[in-house]
């Protein structure tokens, strides 16, 4: 059997959540970046797309630094978004100083392309067919939107002008959604919207060394292991403007026979993703649990026959 590390996504994020975390990779991130990280994380800064984003970066590494030690390993990563990122790194195909550049660069880039009037909205309680059906009506140059997560069978987000958002959330609750709700992320990630600064990132990440990663690492876009260089570079730096496939990634881990689901922080909002999936094992979220009993998890799960 297997164990999986997930990292979250925007949207995840909390007020104080880098003043939580072990403080040597805090302090090396401040150093990286030239400026006191823990200035990132107060409700006013996270505001900030770059603040966002950099901050789920730290937290996701910090945490998994921490939890791999004394021997414990695991056997994939994979990340919804800017989550991606910490999986790299933990991974090892990716420099922790490098991603943290790059999520800089990240951040201000789509903090930059669209800066108001756009943003994500989930929509719960309708399938997919039914969801695509709602933005074909309404999408057009003047009102666009688009598919942007399938986190579940029922839970899908989309993304676009507000306007336009607001009239697929009209549409879907009369044909019976549980909910629509507007996401606390401001720009429309995962679709077309993000195409040029997706160019823009690619050439940066042109100039970084990647490694193969030690740990499989498993697209959220792609929902299967990514196993070259190229490849990895490729995902990173579009994963802002593909729609991510997190159902899909989940239940490819699971068929691959990962029993074990750690959720990195903030939050725990993919564990309960992952519970609709796993019939079989544990799933756990890393904030609210101990740390010796998240490696005794591990080890067990790398003791165990397929």
């Amino acid at each position: 059997m297997s164990s999986l590390l997930v990292f979250p996504g925007q949207g995840a994020q909390q007020p104080g959540m880098l003043h939580r975390l072990p403080k040597a990779t805090v302090i090396e991130a401040s150093e990286v970046l030239g400026e006191d990280v823990l200035l990132l994380d107060s409700t006013q800064a996270l505001k900030s797309t770059r603040a966002v984003q950099l901050c789920l970066l730290i937290a996701g590494t910090a945490a998994a630094r921490s939890l791999l030690q004394q021997g414990c390993t695991a056997d994939y990563v994979a990340g919804l978004s800017i989550g991606a990122y910490p999986a790299a790194v933990v991974a090892g195909a990716l420099r922790f100083s490098d991603a943290l550049h790059l999520v800089s660069l990240r951040g201000e880039l789509m903090q930059q392309a669209w800066p108001q009037g756009y943003g994500m909205t989930a929509i719960i309680g309708l399938d997919l067919a039914t969801v695509e059906g709602l933005l074909a009506q309404v999408h057009s140059s003047e009102t666009p939107v688009y598919l942007a997560n399938i986190n579940a069978d029922n839970q899908l987000v989309i993304a676009g002008s507000d306007a336009a958002m607001n009239a697929v959330a009209e549409l879907a609750k009369g044909c019976g959604a549980g909910l629509a709700k507007r996401l606390s992320v401001s720009v429309p990630s995962h679709c077309p919207l993000l195409d040029e600064p997706a160019q823009v990132l690619a050439e940066a990440f042109a100039k970084v060394p990647l490694k193969l990663p030690t740990i499989g690492y498993l697209s959220g876009s792609r929902a299967r292991p990514i196993r070259s260089v190229e490849a990895l570079r490729e995902d990173l730096a579009f994963n802002m403007c593909r729609v991510v496939d997190w159902r899909g990634t989940v239940q490819s881990a699971y068929e691959r026979g990962v029993r074990l689901h750690i959720e990195l922080p903030p939050g725990a909002v993919l564990t309960g993703l992952a519970r609709r999936v796993f019939e079989q094992g544990t799933v756990i979220a890393f904030d609210g649990a101990r740390l010796d009993t998240l490696q005794a998890l591990l080890r067990e799960e790398g003791r165990r026959q397929p």
